[in-house]
């Protein structure tokens, strides 16, 4: 009996149905002596500490690092049915054709289920594209050997395995680190979300600091024999900045009273003509950019509404691909997808009618696909009518990237005049369009730019060595801009191409075109959980910023912890290993040796008593932790109410403090570092025992202030500890 094992059971029932396996069992489908099952997302999870060892339950920096010396699983509570299901499977199974998902994450979940099982019999891979039925029978007609895929499961156990060992020491260390300071929630720390989130907190502070510099911008309206047109000055070089603007008002405007009136030569006046390819069809990252400028869809809704276009309306190709390329033996399918985009939508279909099927873009390429090829439309017969706006928009944008392909390049006249007045140079510049090209299917894809204005004047026709006549000088005083925060959409540009903000350039190369921060499936995931755990927030519909607990964290660690870099090499390792050409070893020999430098560096802060919390309250801290799958422990109880105490300072004196404060106005004398308990008073045999704290006795006392200002009363003589009072009977 042949198994197929799937992720989803929508992907399941797709398989099933072109193989004709569609009698429905408990938990699979069964028919013609196979049968078809699935997980459902992950159905093992990596322990948590506690589950390794009972002393790695508490908080404590003296534990650290926690290192396993044996990884271990455990079935998910929601997928221990589905799990039993098809270990009984497996016992029947002669062999084991693996349809998950075709990426490192599904290659994990497949081979970690069939680890666990103990399965040692034949392994197939069924590597989808889509899962329309063409695509589905392409697939079924050339399964790949199991163990061609299986570097893919070893770069996924490093890839879980460094951010167990990342996520739950550093997260324990500064959240300890944070209490210590004054913080009571927790800290997480993670291998791409830190450097994720330094991205923000550096380019707010850009932002912040940011100085404007006033500059001038000369221009000049010209006379010629055929026509007027504006031209600007080129600042010479000996005055100009490094951005070639003049600074200094009084140069420029003596420059403009210079040349009013005055008469000058054409020196150069060139028309080229211009062609612009059309754009490639669309992956991942770009579709999540365009959506955030476009509509200021989120990350993670935009891949929400890409997988339901993948999944429900089998309309597109696999949506988490990191490749904006097309295999060269698809080219001769683009007819039947062509066909199918107008039989499905009839306002496509005059576009299809002009578009040219025997042009070949530079979108076919087979040395740069990866594991995945750009997302493009199936030739399934999909119902547009169906799709919600979102579906519906995102379903537009990536077949009309793909129509593009089979329209040629938009073609313009570019003219450039550069006119010599009193010595000093003056640039006019046009452009004519030609030829609209794929510009008929994609239009302005980014709008013009804020100095295109120049660049669409309609210019006369101009000969070298023609008489311009300045008729009207402008200055205009302009100021620079600091950079825009960052979108989703931009952050998502930003983790990607994280290369290039590496100053090192022996790092830049390695990151160069392949390494990011994360990888198409998980950067939205990143960005939602940082918005979630309050170290980012959503400013109006689009923007990014960075919170305050979240830039007190970036402060507090290390650089090699928030720098893109560290994790983007981290990335290239795990791609390494995916190809077979890193071992998974040594990667995490590496992790664990970087991690004891890390946690020592932790010990030597809270040596010295570092606070950069102070002030700043936690948010939902309770569900943070149990989030990250740790239980939290009091590194330093209270000796009233349990909770954690916080070091504070009064003047020049260290003391601790409660963190339920107000609640509990519990305090205790510090002594290098450390909350000490208070010397046991002596019991005075003559007073009452306190009824509150059963410890203490009572004392008669004075008001001192308010209303009560000389009333005698009787008060706890633990106080501040216990704050009991009654009347002097």
């Amino acid at each position: 009996m042949i198994l197929y094992l799937c992720e989803k059971p929508s992907q399941a029932r797709d398989i099933g149905e072109v193989l004709g396996v569609t009698a429905k069992r408990d938990g699979y489908l069964e028919g013609k002596g196979r049968r078809v099952t699935w997980c459902i997302g992950h159905l093992l999870e990596m322990i948590t500490p506690d589950g390794y060892k009972p002393e790695w339950k508490t908080w404590r920096l003296d534990t650290l690092p926690l290192i396993p010396e044996q990884w271990q699983l455990e079935v998910t509570a929601r997928g221990k049915k589905q799990f039993h299901i098809i270990k009984n499977l497996l016992q029947e199974a002669a062999e084991v054709v693996l349809a998950t998902d075709a990426d490192r994450e599904g290659e994990t979940i497949g081979r970690e289920v069939l680890e666990r099982c103990h399965y040692r019999g034949k392994i197939s891979r069924l590597w989808l594209s889509a899962l329309d039925e063409a695509s589905i029978r392409k697939a079924l007609d050339a399964l790949l050997p199991g163990e061609k895929t299986a570097p893919l499961y070893r770069a996924g156990l490093g890839r879980s395995r460094a951010d167990w060992i990342v996520g739950m020491n550093l997260s324990r260390a500064y959240t300890i680190l944070g209490r210590q300071g004054g913080y009571d929630g927790v800290l997480t720390v993670g291998r791409v979300q830190t450097p994720t989130l330094k991205l923000v907190v550096d380019r707010d502070r850009q932002i912040e600091n940011f100085i404007p510099v006033g500059y001038f911008d000369l221009l000049v309206h010209l006379r010629v024999p055929n026509g007027r047109f504006k031209a600007k000055w080129i600042v010479p070089k000996k005055i100009a900045d490094a951005e070639g603007r003049c600074l200094d008002r009084a140069k420029a405007v003596a420059v403009a009273q210079k040349v009013a009136g005055q008469s000058g030569k054409v020196e150069k006046a060139e028309t080229k003509r211009m062609k612009e390819a059309p754009p490639l069809p669309l992956e991942l990252s770009t579709l999540q950019q365009e959506a955030s400028r476009r509509w200021g869809l989120s990350a993670k809704k935009t891949l929400e509404v890409a997988q339901s276009l993948y999944e429900t309306h089998k309309a597109i190709t696999y949506p988490r691909t990191d490749c904006r390329f097309l295999p060269n033996n698809q080219f001769d399918e683009a007819p039947k997808i062509l066909q199918a985009m107008a039989t499905v939508d009839v306002a496509m279909s005059g576009l299809v009618q002009a578009a040219d099927p025997t042009l070949r873009s530079k979108a076919w390429d087979d040395k740069k696909i990866t594991a995945h090829h750009a997302m493009i439309p199936t030739s399934a017969r999909v119902n547009v009518g169906s799709m919600s706006q979102d579906e519906s928009r995102l379903y537009d944008l990536i077949r009309r990237h793909y129509l593009a392909q089979f329209f040629p390049a938009f073609e313009y006249d570019r003219t450039v005049i550069d006119s010599l007045v009193q010595d000093e140079t003056f640039r006019a510049s046009g452009r004519v369009e030609k030829v609209i090209g794929w510009k008929q299917v994609l239009g302005g894809e980014k709008g013009k730019s804020k100095d295109q204005g120049d660049e669409e004047q309609k210019l006369p026709q101009v000969n070298k060595g023609e008489t311009a006549v300045v008729e009207k000088t402008v200055l205009e005083e302009k100021q620079t801009k600091p950079p825009q925060r960052y979108t989703e959409g931009t952050l998502i540009h930003a983790m990607k191409n994280v290369g290039k903000l590496v100053e090192d350039s022996r790092l830049r190369k390695i990151l160069r075109e392949t390494a990011g921060i994360g990888t198409e499936a998980t950067r939205a995931s990143i960005i939602e959980n940082l918005i979630k755990r309050n170290l980012l927030a959503k400013d109006g519909k689009k923007d990014v910023i960075s919170m305050p607990v979240g830039r007190a964290l970036v402060d507090m660690l290390p650089h090699s912890v928030t720098d893109p870099a560290t994790t983007a090499v981290w990335e290239q390792a795990l791609d390494d290993i995916a190809h077979s050409g890193g071992v998974l070893e040594e990667f995490l020999g590496k992790s664990e040796i970087w991690i004891h430098k890390l946690i020592a560096n932790a010990r030597a802060r809270q040596s010295m008593g570092i606070a950069h919390f102070s002030g700043l309250s936690s948010v939902s801290k309770a569900k943070d932790a149990q989030h990250i799958g740790l239980v939290m422990d009091v590194l330093h109880p209270c000796p009233h109410c349990g909770r954690s105490m916080r070091r504070r300072k009064s003047g020049d004196q260290w003391f601790w403090g409660c963190c339920g404060y107000p609640a509990c106005r519990a305090t205790l004398p510090d002594k290098e570092g450390k909350p000490v308990s208070r010397p046991e008073l002596p019991q005075r045999s003559t007073g009452p025992l306190c009824p509150l704290c059963n410890k203490g006795v009572l004392v008669e006392r004075t008001a001192k202030k308010g209303q009560k200002a000389g009333n005698r009363f009787l008060g706890c003589n633990t106080y501040p500890e216990c704050r009991h009072t009654q009347p002097v009977e």
